[in-house]
């Protein structure tokens, strides 16, 4: 009897966390495809041809680099 007990005080103090999180995630996917469909249409050139086609990776690093800064700017917004 006394499991249940902790078992459900853990589920309690455990859903707001989970749906925070579920919450975070969605909004961080959501940033960073924002972000790369801002970057696809600044670029004069396809973004998809340069790296996929022509392996331009330079290009890749500097995508990457977008995405891991606003990477940390989401991580430190949501932790305050």
């Amino acid at each position: 009897m006394l499991s249940n007990s902790i078992l459900l005080v853990s589920m309690e103090t455990l859903l707001p966390v989970l749906i925070t999180t579920i919450v975070f995630v969605l909004l961080g996917l959501i940033t960073f495809a924002l972000a790369f469909f801002v970057i696809t249409k600044v670029t004069p050139f396809s973004v998809r041809k340069d790296i996929e086609d022509d392996q331009n990776v330079a290009l890749a690093v500097v995508i990457a680099s977008i995405i891991l800064g606003s990477a940390l700017i989401i991580a430190a917004a949501i932790h305050g």
